[in-house]
């Protein structure tokens, strides 16, 4: 669309494969992923293949007057009477299964499946130590595939409002939970099917049995779900640790790093987790620039778990203080979607999109453990060729969803401001409301971190950058492990009079 001749995504550097999708949708909330997949699977007559970091059999993945038992465990044993020819297989990360078969009636779920002859759950310990399996796919005869990061689990369901008390969002046992806001992707065509490859390669790497490829076919796509998008070229992006007999991957890093390099006025990302080094770095590159691009993250306010806080949260403190010191023009923002009351929504999506021009949504976070420990997935829809205008036009409307939805606003809303400014920060300050007078996005605010705190982060403890780094010593360790050349390149680039940083 721009007259740019060398495409982004490249096999072998930044992404395994790409693939053309005849249908593309980005389905935001586990609400309408749940009713989406749910559909799909009806459809199935050969094959499910569901691989995942955590599966929970008692949850419901459909509205009670939907075809079949609306509960996950009794839906996929459901599935398995009614159609003789279809195989369902499940994979799920080892570590923390035990405690999972304890949940409520799951231990009797999973033996009613494994005592059915066309139903195999499967648990994948081969991931390097303290590493683990954090994929999301659905795959669906090969005609249909999920990739993102919905988990089918506790605490993932919520509608996109987001309501402070919304009734239906507790868990099995009848205990609400906070809202939690994130993201997958659902496409069909070749991509679907590259999508089987993966996840047949991914379960014969954990059970050493090769499957055998379904025979694609129409009439999977469910019903109720839109397509964003038509005849589309999807990259998938993965990571896979270095492990004995396996070739390490790190396209997703790769990818990660040659999406900040090419952004040229906005960068919006959603994760969970904000900590990577090597990403912080690349982004300290382009703050520095006199006419870089604008950065906007949307984090959590706390990472899920004390210890996970204690090491996430307090690598992001360390980062951003860092980054700030590096950003003379104020470009960066890292911000938090509250509710209405002013509550926090756990951001759980991993979103990425590069002005109009590249969308990327998966399983990976901006922490060390995407980028070279756990197994990780990731699609990319670039705007690229001669429909490129087409495909920018619908990356920009779902981008500006998504910062609609954290707003409580219309898309329309949202691009009419971003074009009235010309600048993605100054739009959102414009539209956001204060705290607690409805749905905002809230600045986040540089803590004060104790002597374990810093220790912990400094040291990527929780958060190393591959299996090799879990037995290094801490002084081989380090957050800021190649800065020195960062700011070298920017103090000889600095400009000569610099604005004071924000602290937003």
């Amino acid at each position: 669309m721009d007259g740019q001749t060398e495409s982004l995504l490249q096999p072998g550097r930044n992404c395994w494969r790409v693939e053309q999708a005849g249908r593309f949708a980005v389905i935001i909330d586990a609400d309408n992923y749940f009713a989406a997949v749910r559909e799909a699977m009806l459809g199935a007559r050969q094959s499910i293949l569901l691989i995942g970091w955590d599966f929970d059999a008692r949850i419901d993945v459909g509205p009670p007057e939907a075809e079949g038992p609306p509960r996950l465990g009794d839906f996929i044993l459901w599935l398995a009477d009614r159609s003789p020819g279809l195989q369902i297989r499940l994979l799920r990360w080892d570590t923390g299964a035990l405690k999972a078969m304890l949940r409520g009636n799951t231990l009797l779920t999973v033996l009613r499946w494994k005592f059915h002859p066309r139903i195999t759950l499967r648990l994948d310990s081969k991931h390097p130590l303290a590493s683990s399996h954090h994929q999301k796919i659905v795959v669906i005869d090969d005609s249909v595939a999920f990739c993102g990061g919905i988990d089918m689990t506790v605490r993932r369901w919520d509608r996109r409002s987001h309501l402070d008390d919304d009734p239906d969002r507790v868990g099995p046992d009848g205990t609400p939970h906070a809202p939690w806001h994130d993201a997958t992707t659902a496409f069909d065509g070749a991509a679907a099917m590259a999508m089987g490859d993966l996840a047949r390669d991914r379960w014969r790497i954990a059970t050493g049995e090769t499957l055998t490829p379904a025979t694609p076919h129409e009439g999977c796509w469910p019903d109720h779900l839109q397509a964003d998008l038509t005849d589309v070229d999807l990259a998938i992006a993965r990571t896979c640790p270095d492990m004995p007999d396996i070739t390490p991957v790190h396209e997703i890093e790769q990818m990660y790093l040659d999406l900040i390099a090419g952004a040229r006025r906005m960068f919006y990302a959603e994760s969970q987790y904000f900590a990577s080094r090597r990403i912080a770095r690349a982004i300290a590159l382009r703050l520095a620039e006199p006419d870089g691009p604008e950065i906007v993250i949307v984090n959590p306010v706390t990472s899920d778990g004390w210890l996970e806080s204690q090491a996430m949260d307090s690598a992001r403190a360390r980062l951003v203080e860092a980054l700030h010191r590096q950003d003379p023009h104020g470009r960066l923002r890292i911000l938090h979607a509250l509710t209405e009351r002013g509550e926090e929504i756990y951001i759980h999506a991993k979103v990425m999109a590069v002005d109009d021009r590249y969308l990327r949504v998966g399983s990976s976070n901006v922490n060390n453990r995407s980028m070279r420990l756990d197994s990780e997935c990731d699609v990319v829809l670039a705007a690229e060729g001669p429909d490129g205008a087409r495909i920018a036009a619908e990356i920009a409307r779902i981008r500006d969803d998504l910062i609609a939805e954290h707003l409580g606003l219309t898309a329309d809303r949202v691009a009419a401001e971003i074009e009235a400014k010309g600048s993605l920060i100054a739009a959102i300050d414009a539209l956001r409301g204060p705290v607690g007078q409805g749905r905002t996005l809230a600045d986040y605010r540089l803590p004060e971190l104790n002597g374990l705190q810093e220790w912990m982060a400094d040291n990527e403890i929780l958060d190393p950058e591959g299996p090799e780094m879990m037995f290094e010593s801490i002084e081989r360790r380090g957050l800021f492990r190649g800065w020195d050349r960062v700011r070298g390149w920017i103090d000889r680039h600095r400009p000569h009079r610099a604005q004071s940083p924000r602290r937003g």
